[in-house]
This record gives structure tokens, sequence and C-alpha cells, in this order.
């Protein structure tokens, strides 16, 4: 969790593995694109940052944070030599109940989709009370929660293949 003593890209502490072997998909929500574009950018840059090639990052987008799930499974369902796939989205809370609804069907759809196919599935999806929070968790204050997801993606790929 992000707070002012955190800074999500900050991975000193923990050792990354290489990604030279893994060939991951990143899916980008459409909306909030200012977020979610600067979340990807930080997923492909750590990334090719520990040796994924380029060719081997697959980069696909969908309307919004609900789709990310849908898409998941559709790509682990058509490509299985896919070893993670990174969903990136942003919630940012409103005035009404939608922001609760689509962050709980987020959350349970990229995990039930990991689940299914016993392949990593990474919820790289910022739920924010407001867009400044969403900026400071997109390459501001707290780093880029992108840059999480890519690690976390990495650390989950290599656990799967050393199994």
């Amino acid at each position: 969790m992000a707070t002012h003593l955190k800074n999500l890209s900050d991975f000193s502490h923990t050792t990354i593995p290489s990604g030279k072997d893994f060939k991951i998909a990143i899916v980008v929500a459409e909306w909030n694109a200012k977020i979610t574009g600067a979340l990807y950018q930080g997923a492909f840059d750590t990334l090719i940052k520990h040796e994924v090639s380029e060719e081997n990052i697959l980069s696909l987008t969908v309307p919004g944070t609900f789709e990310l799930a849908g898409a998941a499974d559709i790509l682990l369902n058509k490509m299985s030599d896919i070893d993670a796939v990174i969903c990136i989205g942003c919630v940012i809370q409103g005035d009404t109940k939608h922001f609760d609804f689509i962050c709980d069907a987020a959350a349970q759809g990229i995990t039930n989709v990991g689940i299914k196919y016993s392949k990593p599935v990474i919820f790289g999806v910022l739920t924010t009370n407001d867009e400044q929070q969403a900026i400071d968790r997109a390459g501001g204050k707290h780093g880029n929660k992108g840059d999480e997801a890519a690690i976390t993606a990495l650390k989950m790929a290599d656990y799967s293949c050393r199994l």
C-alpha cells in the first residue's frame, strides 16, 4: 500500500528475476487514459529494464477497467505461451456506487482468471478517491504502480516456471 512513507517504485529490498525467457501481456484500460498510459509506460519500461525483449511484450487495450478480466481470459484461452498478464486500469471515486461495483468486479475477475489458467494475472489497477491520488501513483510522488505490477509479473512468472 502506498503511503507518504512508501514509494511504489523502490525495489532495493528485493531480488528481481530476469525476464529474458518470459512472454508477458499488458492489457490497458482506455478509461482515464492519462493515468493508465503512465502506468502502462512504467510497466513496459520495467519489463524492458529486466530483460524482457520488446517482441515478447504483447500490448492490448480495452475500453475500461471492467473489461480487463474478460480480455485476460480471452488472451490466455487463445495464447498458451503467455507467462503472465498485467492488467492496468484506474477507477476514481465518483458520486455513485459505480466505483464500488467496478472495483469489486475487476478485483474478483482478475483473480478468477489467474486461478482458472494457473498463470499470474496481475492487478495493476488504481482505485483512488480522486485524480490527484491517481497521479501520485502513476509516476508521481508515490512512484508508479505500473512498475510494481511489472515486478510482480516477473516474480510470479519466475515462481510459476520454477515449480
